[in-house]
This record gives C-alpha cells, sequence and structure tokens, in this order.
C-alpha cells in the first residue's frame, strides 16, 4: 500500500508542526504563525497520508515567490525555471519506503507543468546531514553552490534536471 499525497489543510497544521519539530536540528524552526506565513506564499504544501496518519510533508516554492529565505533567495537571483524544496519531513516510521522520492517525483511533475526545468534545494554540509547527501546524490542532484549561515552552519546548494 502506498501513501496518498494531499494539500496540506488547516487540520493538518499541528501533525506538520511536530513532524518539523522531530527534525528541527536539520530544518529551522517553525511555529504555528510561521508555518500559517510559509504556507501563504508557498505555490507547494502537500502531506503524505499513510493508514490515515500524516507521515510527511514537503513545503516548495517556484521562482518570484514573496519568501525571504537565504537559500531561496540564491536560486531565485540565478533562474527563472526552478522549483525550490524548502522543507521536507518522512517521519521515522515511514522512512526506508521510498516516501522522499516519491514526494519529489510528486513535487516535479507540478513543477513541470508550470515550465520548471530543475528542481533546486539546499542540505546542511556544515555540519553534513549524510542522509540528505545520500538521498540527493541518488536523485540526481549535483552542487552548484555553497552558502553560509548566520547560525555558524553552511549548506550545500543544490540542482537536478527535472526529468519525468
Amino acid at each position: 500500500m502506498k501513501p496518498s499525497f494531499r494539500d496540506i489543510a488547516q487540520v493538518d497544521i499541528g501533525a506538520v508542526l511536530r513532524l518539523n519539530d522531530t527534525f528541527v536540528h536539520f530544518l529551522s524552526p517553525l511555529d504555528e504563525e510561521g508555518l500559517q506565513t510559509l504556507l501563504t506564499v508557498a505555490d507547494y504544501g502537500r502531506v503524505a497520508v499513510f493508514g490515515g496518519e500524516i507521515v510527511g510533508f514537503l513545503i516548495g516554492f517556484l521562482p518570484g515567490a514573496a519568501y525571504d529565505s537565504v537559500n531561496y533567495r540564491w536560486f531565485d537571483s540565478r533562474f527563472d525555471d526552478f522549483a525550490y524544496i524548502d522543507r521536507i519531513v518522512v517521519s521515522r516510521e515511514a522512512q526506508g519506503r521510498s516516501l522522499g522520492r516519491l514526494f519529489y517525483n510528486d513535487f516535479s511533475a507540478f513543477a513541470k507543468l508550470r515550465s520548471m526545468k530543475r528542481l533546486a534545494c539546499e542540505y546542511y554540509s556544515v555540519p553534513l546531514n549524510e542522509g540528505s547527501a545520500r538521498f540527493h546524490t541518488r536523485y540526481g542532484f549535483t552542487e552548484i553552490g555553497q552558502q553560509s549561515l548566520d547560525s555558524g552552519k553552511s549548506v550545500s546548494l543544490q540542482t537536478c534536471t527535472i526529468s519525468l
């Protein structure tokens, strides 16, 4: 049985925040107001549901969004045909079931319908998020830049061609 995907609804906010909190060391913190603001400006916000439970989410942006993320702005200043993955979380219980790939495929299909040619994302390179690095390499991403953050962490800026 595969998970189903649907747009994030108001009833999902608590589950999305709990998932974000579980993996906040790989993401930035998010409270309810921040999530509501993020979803207002995001082009894509979906959850994965398996067995009636929310087991993951992905929030993404297309060019020209009113989003002040330094990482998003890096891509937006360089490309006009990208779909940016801001954050993706898959619950521990659902990991290892190809859910990340399914999310990326769903987001790619969404982006392709809007004439986007590449996916864009970043992950921590200092300290290294090894799982994310492996996943993105397998999916076909390559590093096109690096960026140091005010937090003292650094990110690897990545893209891949949408090939669906």
